[in-house]
């Protein structure tokens, strides 16, 4: 997911968000452009996409867990680099999982099997790690994904001990919020996490069937969704990422579809159905976006990422078949 420093560095203006609207308007779903990976262990293959998030300047991170590495690509899908081997030593993993960016553009990764999160540059140098197994503070059972804030902070879901932590860029623990539960601010095994421009954080809450959305410290603000297919409704919400423009998306992994709303929770529209197909997904379970609008899905039983976005302007006009011609 694209984190707000990146938003901020390109100079990109926070659309207001205290107004709400009774009704919102229908919109239209992102346009398929690309896809990119096959199932293997070779450069550019997956053994399950997992997480996928977006730097400055617009490269591509995907966490492969079952290959225990990270990939970096181009927004166009091009192979750049990785770095990872099955371990629990520096820059080893046992499944990477969530994965996000900050302004400097270093790379945050969710180990959960490993309980710890590790930070690295942009080309895979390791800086630092943080986490060990337990219920402390600093400590994580299952910590599935990562965001980051304008500050440089650090949000974790910390899965099976239902909450959230924060910590400053370095692994410094700053604070904590949620217990077991469906009442507002609880959980049960949070799992997607992602924040806005105004500092605010969204959190998936898988078995609740739900998102709830807090201050960047942790105070409840609001929720939507329930258990169902309809819309607004979810099997098992899992990634979420935010837009430049304050709005929200969901991979639900049941319903193999993203849901799309406004940062209050109002439905604006949907895509996807399960399938192997362009735009059709199989355990989507996280998703990114770029400051031009498009987003990133991680279709992990499929292995590998597909990009939907605005068609470019220039090729508005062309036939469906020449449009994909552009992207090949």
């Amino acid at each position: 997911m694209i984190s707000v420093q990146q938003r901020l560095a390109l100079g990109f203006a926070l659309l207001g968000s205290a107004l709400v609207l009774p009704v919102v308007a229908a919109a239209q779903p992102p346009a398929f452009l690309i896809q990119w990976g096959t199932p293997g262990s070779g450069n550019g293959e997956f053994n399950g996409a997992f997480g996928v998030a977006t730097d400055l300047i617009g490269d591509v991170y995907v966490t492969d867990p079952n290959n225990n590495r990270v990939q970096k690509f181009t927004d166009q899908g091009a192979y750049l680099i990785q770095w990872g081997t099955p371990g629990s030593g520096n820059g080893q993993f046992n499944g990477a999982y969530g994965v996000a960016t900050d302004a400097a553009g270093n790379v945050y990764i969710a180990d959960p099997n490993n309980s710890r999160i590790q930070k690295f540059t942009g080309a895979g140098t390791y800086l630092t790690q943080w986490g060990s197994p337990g219920t402390g503070q600093g400590q994580f059972a299952g910590p599935f994904a990562v965001a980051t804030n304008a500050a440089g902070d650090v949000y974790v879901t910390d899965n099976r001990n239902h909450r959230i932590q924060k910590f400053s860029g370095d692994g410094t623990y700053l604070t904590q919020w949620g217990s077991f539960g469906s009442g507002d601010g609880q959980f049960n095994a949070p799992v997607g996490v992602a924040t806005d421009a105004a500092g605010d954080v969204y959190v998936a809450d898988g078995n609740n069937h739900r998102i709830q959305k807090f201050s960047g410290s942790g105070t409840y603000i609001t929720q939507w969704g329930s258990l169902g297919s309809g819309d607004g409704q979810f099997g098992t919400p899992y990634g979420v990422a935010t837009d430049l423009a304050g709005d929200v998306y969901i991979s639900d992994i049941s319903s193999n579809r993203i849901q799309k709303f406004t940062g209050t929770g109002a439905y604006l529209t949907q895509w996807g159905s399960f399938g192997v197909g362009e735009g059709q997904f199989s355990s989507p379970y996280c998703l990114g976006t770029d400051a031009h609008g498009n987003v990133y899905v991680a279709d992990y039983s499929n292995s590998r990422v597909q990009k939907f976005g605005p068609l470019p302007t220039s090729t508005r006009a062309t036939s469906w078949g020449q449009l994909k011609s552009l992207y090949r």
